[in-house]
């Protein structure tokens, strides 16, 4: 299992460092000066920075880290990031011996064209595709894309950690609640989550068995989701993909 702790950045960021003795590296690092304070006051060397996507909040600390630490910067190939060393697309493997690390490279559009996430050692560092109990915004795909990546991320196994990039877990739940008032599972999240954030603790990682019985995003066949999103729409919807389409536009005015 990998080393993994959040660092809180901007209003509600976490960039994720995975960390191996005095080896780290960073995911998603959007500003450096909380990293970089990180990595002196824990003297851990950064071998290597990932990147999920191009927006500022994930990739504006690149060039300030690597003024302090030339490492291979990777990344989406399929979108423009300067300081990506090494692109990536669906296939690739991301090797990281000094962590004992070794990621997948999968290709999630949706919230971006060219978002990817990365899978291993039983860890999903996924962006802004899958958020806890929710999923990202359509900034640049379609939802029939971002429903897709969903279903791919579904299929890794339950016990994968969900290591997103906000910190949304309660207001999607409050959107989940809405769509599904009567799932237990989502319930039971609900009072825990909110306990863990009045302690001030992240509620992420989640794991995918969690957020397949709870996110609404990842339930599109279940009756009670279908029903809800065929009465928003004020028609019935039989396609999983079309009741995902309504969740999420439902969502952007919730």
């Amino acid at each position: 299992m990998l080393n993994v702790i959040p660092i809180k950045a901007f209003q509600d960021n976490y960039i994720w460092v995975i960390r191996n003795g005095r080896i780290a590296a960073v995911v998603d690092p959007g500003d450096a000066a909380p990293v970089l304070e990180y990595l002196r006051r824990e003297r851990l060397q950064l071998t290597a920075i990932l990147n999920t996507h191009h927006h500022p909040d994930h990739v504006g600390g690149n060039a300030e880290l690597l003024a302090h630490y030339p490492v291979p910067v990777f990344g989406p190939s399929r979108e423009n990031i300067a300081t990506v060393t090494r692109p990536l697309n669906e296939g690739d493997t991301v090797d990281l011996p000094e962590l004992a690390a070794r990621f997948a490279v999968l290709d999630v559009p949706g919230h971006t064209a060219g978002h990817i996430a990365y899978y291993g050692a039983n860890s999903l560092f996924c962006g802004d595709t899958l958020f806890g109990c929710g999923c990202g915004r359509l900034f640049e795909g379609s939802a029939a894309q971002l429903y897709a990546s969903l279903q791919k991320l579904a299929k890794l196994p339950g016990g994968t950690a969900v290591y997103c990039a906000h910190e949304y877990t309660l207001a999607n739940i409050a959107f989940a609640r809405a769509v599904d008032p009567d799932n237990p599972e989502l319930q039971e999240r609900e009072a825990r989550d909110q306990a863990a954030r009045v302690r001030g603790l992240p509620t992420l990682p989640s794991t995918l068995t969690l957020e397949s019985a709870t996110n609404p995003f990842l339930r599109c066949d279940e009756p009670a989701v279908m029903a809800a999103a065929s009465a928003v729409a004020e028609k019935a919807l039989s396609e999983p993909a079309q009741v995902f389409a309504v969740l999420r536009e439902w969502k952007n005015r919730f």
